[in-house]
């Protein structure tokens, strides 16, 4: 349960690992309304009910901090993107797509300042934002209907991860703008994807659009 900023929640005993859990989870719940550098450490503790010494027993600086609250909310990312095994491709792929916008849309201000704002240039924030858009390459290479060595293919390979970067800067744009809606954004990402498909391997594009 939070608190207002300054007020301190009542402690509760937790083992090491649940407390731990506990600061990654509200730094995880303060990072949908604000930017990765701007996490209050402090804040943190006193929700939690613990002093601000004893959150650095946990993780050594904050910067350690914030590694670890934006490890865990590129999890959440990943899990949310994963793909419904009961749609057929195209569905999948839209609903994924769909579901990769709402989730930057609920976390617009940290989706934005950390790929763009003063801690975007970190390289273990980098590391992780690039573990991230590996992730989802190979999310979508595991679902499209080819063979392993197909799967494998530079060209294809390298498109698909073209397409993660232009979903992103596509993305981004349009969180700070919205010249168009939602289900037109979907429709550029999805439609996008099938172009270069047909670029890459038109069996492949022919698939997903059934």
């Amino acid at each position: 349960m939070s608190t207002s900023p300054g007020v301190t929640a009542k402690r509760v005993r937790l083992s090491p690992d649940e407390r731990r859990t506990q600061l990654i989870t509200l730094g995880v719940e303060m990072l949908g309304e604000r930017a990765i550098e701007d996490i209050s450490v402090s804040e943190i503790a006193a929700q939690a009910g613990i002093s601000r010494g004893l959150l650095f027993h946990y993780f050594p600086t904050k910067q350690d901090f914030q590694l670890e609250v934006v490890r865990h909310a590129n999890a959440e990312l990943l899990a949310r993107v994963t793909p419904d095994p009961g749609l057929g491709l195209f569905d999948m792929l839209r609903d994924s797509v769909g579901r990769y916008i709402d989730y930057v849309s609920e976390n617009r201000t940290s989706y934005l300042a950390l790929l763009r704002g003063p801690t975007s240039s970190s390289p273990d924030l980098l590391g992780l934002v690039e573990q991230t858009r590996r992730a989802i390459a190979d999310i979508i290479l595991t679902q499209v209907p080819l063979s392993p060595e197909e799967r494998d293919q530079p060209r294809l390979v390298l498109a698909v991860r073209g397409w993660v970067a232009f979903t992103e800067e596509t993305t981004l744009s349009w969180l700070r703008e919205e010249t168009v809606t939602r289900d037109e954004l979907i429709e550029l990402l999805v439609e996008s994807l099938l172009a270069l498909a047909m670029a890459v391997n038109p069996a492949l594009a022919a698939a997903l659009r059934a």
